[in-house]
């Protein structure tokens, strides 16, 4: 049987109770904290990039201009 406790505890308390764990654990807090971070911004990123004005045609076409243009670079 499980028991769900909630304790409210301030920035401050957490801190306390992180500067009492061991430095492998610290660094293993860190790592997750990071995963999180970093998870919250990739979407935050991949959310200010979606459009419907960009679809797969736009983006060959666009490609093959960049290929055309390199490959006479190199021509030359």
């Amino acid at each position: 049987m499980k028991t769900a406790i909630q304790i409210d505890l301030t920035f401050d308390q957490i801190m306390a109770i992180v500067r009492q764990l061991p430095k492998n654990q610290k660094i293993k807090l860190t790592q997750e904290l990071e995963k999180e971070v970093i998870g919250s911004k990739l979407s935050h990123l991949l959310k200010s990039f979606k459009t419907d004005d960009l679809d797969l045609d736009t983006i060959t076409e666009e490609v093959e201009i960049v290929r055309q243009e390199l490959y006479a670079k190199q021509k030359h």
